[in-house]
């Protein structure tokens, strides 16, 4: 697909500030609050895949459409980033169940 010649970079570099930002903070919860590991573990492995997902579909952005087999490799790097992304919503719901859960006395 066509794009400007600065937006790829853009993107690049804008999703690489607001992950990096993620991460830290997930990390510096998680260091200051260390009773629930597994639900910062399962966080942190939430925003690795969405980064993966990210790749391949920049991947497929990127993808030369002059290509012969253009449309089908397209497709398959999104279809991976599509799949990627559904693992990495599941690691944030079993994050989210790893937090909710009650603390017993």
């Amino acid at each position: 697909m066509p794009l400007e010649q600065e937006v790829m970079g853009l993107l690049i570099g804008g999703f690489s500030i607001v992950m990096g930002v993620a991460i830290l903070v997930t990390v510096f919860l998680w260091m200051k609050n260390k009773n629930n590991t597994p639900g910062y573990i399962w966080t942190l492995l939430h925003l690795l895949l969405v980064s993966v997902a990210v790749y391949f579909a920049l991947e497929g952005i990127a993808f030369d459409y002059n290509h012969p087999m253009a449309s089908e490799e397209i497709s398959l790097q999104i279809g991976i980033s599509g799949v990627v992304w559904a693992f990495s919503m599941l690691c944030l719901v079993i994050a989210l169940f790893s937090f909710s859960k009650k603390e017993k006395a």
